[in-house]
Parts: C-alpha cells; structure tokens; sequence
C-alpha cells in the first residue's frame, strides 16, 4: 500500500520535466511492466501490455469522469466533451461520433477533401527559394479539407490563422509555459466561433449540408434527453477538426522517416494498398504523439498483485508500449515491414489509446488518422524536394514533439512544357 518514498512523493513535475521516457524508463526498471507512484496528489498504477489495455477500457475499472485534468480540458479536449463521460451518456456521445467518423464513404470524403487541398497547395510551394515548412502547410491543407467535410465556412477567415489555433489546443496540453497559455487563448476563440455557428444554424441564419459534422452535433439529443447546449456543441465539432489537424504531426514524422531512409520512398510511389498500410503503421508505433493515457480507478483495484484505490489514477504507457520489445522486435529501429510479416494487433499497437472505439475510449477517427497519413506519405514519396540543412531533432522532453524545424523542404519549379 504506497508505502515507500515512490509511492508518497508526487511525480507530476518530473513527469512533466522528462517527457516521453519517464514512464518507460520506470517501467524498464519493473519486473512486470507495472509501476507504482504518484500524480497530481493521487495514487497512481502505471500500466501496459495487451492484457492491460483490455484492463484498462473496461469501464468496470476505469472512469474518465474526473480523471481528467482542468488544464488539459482547457485545452486539448473541452470541458464537458466525449472524453469526460462514462456509462450510457458516453455511449449515446459516442454513437453521435462513430455514425460521422467511421463509415467509409466518410472516410473516403474527407480523404478526397484534403488530398484536393494538398494538391491545390503544392503549386504555390513550387520554386519558393526559402521553402516551405511541412509541418505549417499539413496543418493549414488539414484545415481546409476537414473544416468542408465538417460543414464549417470558413469565409472569410485566414486558414493558415485557424489551423495555428487548431494546433495550438494539441501542442499546449501537457504544458504549463507560454504554449498552454496560447492554447486556452486558441480554445476560446475556436469555442465562441463555432458555438456561434451552431446558434446560427439552429436559428436558420446559416445553412449547412445536411449530414455534416456540424448538423449532426447541432440536432443531437443526449442521453438525458435534450440537446447540447452550443459551447458543447462547439467543444464536441472541435473534437473533429483538432484530432484531424493533428495529423500533420504524422505527415512531418512521414517526411522525416523518408529523408533519413529514402529507400522508403520506391516503397510507397507506386501506392501498393498492402505497404502503404504499412508504412503508416510504424510511423504511428515509431515516432512519440501520445505519451500516454489516464483514467479513474472505478473501485479498489488490483493488477499483477498491485493495488490501487478507489479514485486513484490508472496510467497506460502508450509510447512504452509501442517500443516495448516483448511485443516488437527491434523496436527502435524503423522497420515498417514487420507490418508485412504480422498483422496489426488491436491491443498491441496503441499510438493513440487501445480498446474497441465502438464501445469505448478509443479514438473513433483512428481510422480518419490512418486514411490521411496514408494519402499523404504516398504524395510525399512522389513529390520532388530538397531537404536543406536544419535542426531535424526530435527532443523528447517535449510533449508532444515534432522536428525542430517542423521540416522545411524546397520544392523546384515544375518543369516547362
């Protein structure tokens, strides 16, 4: 029971300080991939494995209700978004997702959407001499293609301008500097424009397709039988347009992975389905996104002989266990064919949380995730650029972390005739 120094002292500075090893590192030290400490004053059960994955998102075990931090929520998430519900109201919640983000046709649609804005954006970065910084114009290609799937007008507003404040609620959350403070800025904004559309719309001011994002959310009915009040409304269409923003952390990864292992490149430009797949898989397991995911101990709980009480926090390492070699052979070197040789397993690959997305926490626009990065890197494989010197470190200290230069290429001007 908590009683060593480990257990006493609380980690969260630390935590916050080491960035993606601090969790593995403990775990590496652990003879059954369980750690005991402590977080923002609460008991803590750091877990990992495919066993614990299945462990970890059944509800019977772990809550999300409270578990949550208020500066994530500020921030990455929402106050009172999907992420922070359990039992029928986060079933009910998570249907409304699952009918926009999962059925192929939409999937396919907002595939075509932004790949259309890509290829429109790649003529203005042709012959540019300082270049084009990847990970800046993925956000704002993003933006564009997810915001018109979405049915959200952009107007009259700068899309370079809304893709930096969607970035910006990914890249503050685990953070108490000047990029947290820019992310809740970036929240309010984002929140007070699109609940204001969700006021027009159900005002009939403003017409949007029928079946989009913004429709479905505006006409939603909870489970407690009424509808969502429009700044939820507004949090619930942002947990759309900011997880699919945040690709571009994996489209950089993408451009990163083919310029230190340009052999890759032959690999994707023919868009063989079976290798792109692959490709796209080991850049979500190699390169660190989340570093990991938390919840609420249910009821008094014990893994492996360990215990944790009643509202103690369950940690599961979603970086550890991607790079855990119990699991992947080799796990620091980047080898996307081992996708080739296995299948990919459910519990086993969790770059963004595990579980079934249909019954609980996971992500249900993993599959948006996958589609996009996987148009994506085929178009990077085919597009002609150089790489000019600069800083392409990725510091893991920093959550969540991406090449310094956010990975500036030249494109040359297309060739005549």
């Amino acid at each position: 029971m908590f009683l060593d120094r480990e257990h006493l002292v609380d980690r969260t500075a630390p935590l916050l300080t080491a960035g993606y090893a601090w969790l593995p590192d403990r775990m590496r030290a652990a003879p059954d991939d369980v750690v005991r400490t402590r977080l923002m004053g609460r008991p803590a059960l750091a877990v990992r494995g495919p066993e614990a994955v299945r462990f970890f998102y059944d509800e019977r075990h772990v809550r999300r209700e409270g578990a949550l931090p208020g500066p994530v929520l500020s921030t990455l998430f929402g106050h009172g978004a999907v992420h922070t519900l359990d039992g029928e109201a986060h079933r009910v919640r998570k249907a409304m997702f699952l009918a926009l983000l999962t059925p192929p046709a939409q999937v396919a649609d907002l595939v075509e959407r932004t790949t259309a804005a890509w290829d429109d954006a790649v003529g203005s970065w042709r012959g540019r001499p300082e270049g084009v910084v990847l990970f800046d114009e993925a956000a704002r290609v993003l933006t564009v293609g997810v915001c018109g799937w979405a049915g959200v007008p952009l107007g009259s507003r700068d899309p370079a301008a809304v893709a930096r404040d969607l970035v910006s609620l990914v890249d503050g959350f685990a953070t108490m500097g000047p990029r947290h403070w820019r992310a809740r800025a970036a929240r309010r904004r984002c929140e007070a424009w699109i609940a204001g559309l969700v006021d027009d719309v159900r005002g009939g001011r403003t017409e949007v397709p029928e079946g989009s994002a913004v429709d479905v959310v505006a006409r939603h009915v909870d489970a407690d039988g009424r509808p969502l009040d429009a700044r939820t409304a507004a949090v619930e269409v942002l947990n759309m347009l900011r997880p699919t923003v945040a690709v571009a952390w994996f489209v950089t990864f993408a451009a990163h992975a083919l310029h230190r292992r340009p052999s890759h490149r032959a690999w994707l430009r023919d868009g063989d389905a079976a290798r792109t797949a692959a490709f796209a898989h080991e850049v979500r397991r190699f390169y660190p996104f989340a570093p990991f995911t938390g919840g609420r101990a249910a009821t008094d709980l014990t893994w492996r002989g360990r215990h944790v009480p009643a509202g103690g926090l369950v940690v599961l390492d979603l970086y550890g266990q991607d790079h855990d070699d119990a699991l992947w052979t080799d796990p620091y070197a980047f080898r996307p064919e081992r996708f080739l040789e296995q299948p990919v397993e459910r519990d086993e690959l969790v770059p963004q949380g595990g579980g079934d997305p249909s019954s609980g926490h996971r992500c249900p626009g993993e599959a948006f995730t996958i589609a996009l990065l996987e148009a994506f890197a085929v178009r990077l494989a085919r597009l002609e650029y150089t790489v000019p010197e600069q800083d392409l470190r990725i510091p893991l200290r920093r959550v969540p972390t991406r090449p310094r230069s956010g990975f500036r290429m030249v494109v040359p001007p297309a060739a005549a005739g």
